[in-house]
């Protein structure tokens, strides 16, 4: 403060200037209330206005300040799961939630903040990289698991073949809205519609693979007798207090014929 208003005297200032004699022992006169320092002791006049505080406050004025911002203690550990403060097998979610409470706690801390959005990225990229070598390794062994396997076995997975992932969810859709249909209209009448209907889809879906009507609807209608079939040996087996009153006999069977078509159209060649 002293040396404020040091400068403070030191600049002109307007009613400083109409004071326009000294006395002759060099005391300064006071007009106004105002004191004038003598032009001996005047400085040369300001150029630069100083800030009120001094100069420490105008250093921390020029640039950003962490004094009252709250620090991470732990921004310095290199192992990102004790960053974080995360066991090393926890989910992908709660490594999220971790990373978000300390985000929001240290808000405005850069260093923090850098800190815990690379351990965050570092664990992330890890558990992906884990994820993606653990699939690559699984079609290894699988691949090798069939390599190995009798020549009977690699003859019979020779007539099935895993399509995409877009084919397999809408015909699953299709055949559950079947099933659904069978289950809405039990009460009313059998599921022989809806029976014609699916096995003409396995029939048109096979026909488009094998490009040829007449194995198409073979294999197809084999298909429909192979899960009556296994419907009726299954079917009486299933306890009765687990199944609704209103579902037939017929119904749950045909439940059981749907599942077939929908796997013998879905992976068959």
């Amino acid at each position: 403060m002293q040396a404020t208003a040091a400068a403070f005297l030191a600049c002109p200032h307007p009613r400083l200037l109409r004071i326009g004699r000294w006395g002759p022992d060099g005391i300064a006169l006071v007009r106004g209330g105002i004191v004038a320092l003598p032009p001996r002791l005047r400085g040369p006049r300001c150029s630069v206005s100083l800030a009120i505080g001094g100069g420490a406050g105008a250093s921390e004025d020029r640039g950003f300040s962490y004094e009252h911002v709250p620090v991470f203690p732990r921004y310095r550990i290199r192992d990102p799961y004790k960053l974080l403060g995360v066991d090393r097998d926890a989910s992908e979610e709660e490594i999220r939630s971790a990373r978000n409470f300390l985000i929001q706690q240290y808000a405005g801390h850069e260093p923090s903040e850098e800190a815990i959005e690379g351990a965050y990225e570092k664990i992330i990229m890890k558990s992906y990289q884990q994820r993606k070598k653990t699939k690559i390794n699984l079609k290894t062994k699988l691949k090798k698991r069939v390599e190995e396997s009798p020549s009977w076995v690699k003859a019979l997975l020779g007539y099935f073949e895993v399509p995409s992932m877009d084919i397999i969810s809408r015909r699953l859709f299709f055949f559950a809205f079947i099933a659904g249909w069978s289950i809405a209209t039990s009460a009313e009448n059998g599921p022989a519609f809806q029976l014609a209907i699916s096995l003409f889809s396995c029939i048109y879906f096979l026909n488009d693979k094998m490009k040829n009507l007449l194995r198409a609807s073979t294999t197809g209608f084999g298909v429909l007798v192979g899960g009556w079939i296994v419907g009726s040996l299954l079917v009486p087996l299933i306890p009765t207090f687990i199944i609704p009153p209103s579902w037939s006999l017929e119904l749950l069977t045909s439940l059981v014929a749907y599942i077939f078509l929908f796997l013998g159209c879905t992976f068959l060649k």
